[in-house]
């Protein structure tokens, strides 16, 4: 029987720590897309259970990313005409 991994610190899912860097990212994805609809009908336990793995999934991929191009537009500079040009994503580009 092969060990398994310790639950989330969300107490779902795989913790973020040990998601390979594509299913990382998925799972980021498929938590966004369902966060507005967790936030208009879901309970209160399922919306702090949303909250909790998307700040577990998105610390774990700042943690692995802390270099990562930041668009100049969505920085305040940027917002406020200060800054130019586009980025892209650093996994993207891996």
């Amino acid at each position: 029987m092969e060990p398994t991994a310790p639950p989330s610190a969300a107490g779902q899912g795989v913790p973020a720590a040990v998601l390979a860097d594509e299913d990382l990212v998925r799972e980021l994805e498929q938590l966004h897309r369902t966060r507005a609809d967790t936030l208009r009908h879901g309970s209160d336990s399922a919306l702090a259970t949303h909250d909790a793995r998307t700040d577990e999934l998105e610390a774990e991929y700042v943690r692995r990313w802390p270099d990562r191009e930041v668009d100049p537009a969505r920085t305040r500079a940027g917002r406020r005409g200060e800054g130019s040009g586009s980025g892209a994503h650093q996994e993207e580009s891996r």
